[in-house]
């Protein structure tokens, strides 16, 4: 598929999660089969004020491309000076949020409080398209709440207003994640647009990717919490997408030594003091599901060193080689 004058090649997106997708993950996504990355949203307002921390959101190496660089804010002005600026980095896309549900981010009138005022996100798309060379996509929600479900109408505006592709996640925002995503207001959007429409929501293994296709008739499907802990997701819907073949989970030394690669990229990037903190959420998710998984989450809070890691990995694996 297309998105402008960017062709991506493949079947699953990496979604620009929060504290989640940053480069380390994102190279390794990329390495397991993910055709198109998105960086973690960035604060148009942080970026114009020139923010460090919002600036190393922006990244882009050349191991992730084809990648997206995403923003959010309130402020046509605002979002279209900082797009502006996002190009010092070089990304291949530039994604709007406007499916955040967080409190924070929706309260000051961004991500997915905008679906509650679509003239609006309109004007943000019209200036931030206007403001770049590259392609400007959207991600959006099913709509607010249950009174209030406007993907549709959203998703016309958008298009109307210069988005060159829509991601669309299939909940409302007053959903946050709970529930069942609902992949008939995708279809009605794919339907309703004649941009790429690119599918959120469930997609955790490869069966469910080829339902989420099958079902919609996306152009491609979008996998965010269902990577968290599991790259090789990537991996898994490639080959089931193409050959219907169900790639089984990576045994524990296998499962365990991905995410020391993971752990070590991590702290390469942002520092052993940083990484390692936040390396703690990655570890419990890569052994969710894992027979002592609770005691290794136990050891592995108490750690600040990546030596200590490597040490309780080294430990975990001889004794299950033992039995």
């Amino acid at each position: 598929m297309r998105i402008g004058n960017v062709e991506i090649s493949g079947y699953a997106a990496l979604a620009p999660m929060a504290g989640v997708a940053d480069q380390a993950f994102r190279e390794l996504c990329r390495e397991f089969g993910a055709c198109y990355v998105v960086g973690e949203m960035a604060s148009s307002k942080g970026l114009t004020m020139q923010g460090r921390k919002t600036e190393e959101l922006l990244a882009v190496t050349e191991d992730q491309r084809p990648m997206g660089v995403q923003l959010f804010g309130d402020d046509p002005l605002t979002m279209a000076k900082a797009a502006e600026r996002c190009m010092d980095f070089s990304p291949g896309i530039i994604d709007i949020n406007m499916g955040c549900p967080a409190p924070k981010v929706a309260a000051g009138g961004g991500g997915s409080a905008l679906m509650k005022n679509p003239d609006l996100a309109g004007k943000i798309v019209k200036a931030v398209a206007g403001a770049v060379p590259v392609p400007v996509t959207v991600k959006i929600r099913k709509g607010w709440d249950d009174s209030a479900v406007n993907a549709v109408e959203m998703a016309k505006i958008l298009e109307q207003n210069g988005a060159a592709a829509l991601t669309v996640h299939g909940r409302t925002r007053q959903q946050m994640y709970a529930g069942t995503a609902d992949r008939e207001i995708i279809r009605l959007v794919k339907q309703a647009v004649s941009v790429p429409v690119i599918a959120n929501g469930d997609v955790v293994d490869g069966p469910s990717a080829k339902a989420m296709y099958d079902e919609t008739g996306a152009d491609m499907v979008m996998v965010g919490r269902g990577s968290c802990g599991a790259p090789w997701i990537f991996a898994q819907i490639d080959a089931y997408m193409q050959n219907g073949i169900v790639i089984e989970l990576p045994t524990l030394t296998d499962r365990l030594g991905i995410m020391l690669t993971h752990i070590h990229r991590l702290c390469q990037i942002k520092g052993e003091r940083v990484g390692m903190k936040e390396a703690r959420k990655h570890c419990s998710w890569y052994i969710k599901g894992l027979k002592g998984a609770a005691a290794f989450r136990r050891e592995v809070a108490g750690i600040a060193e990546l030596k200590d890691l490597d040490f309780i990995v080294d430990a975990v694996i001889t004794k299950a080689a033992i039995g």
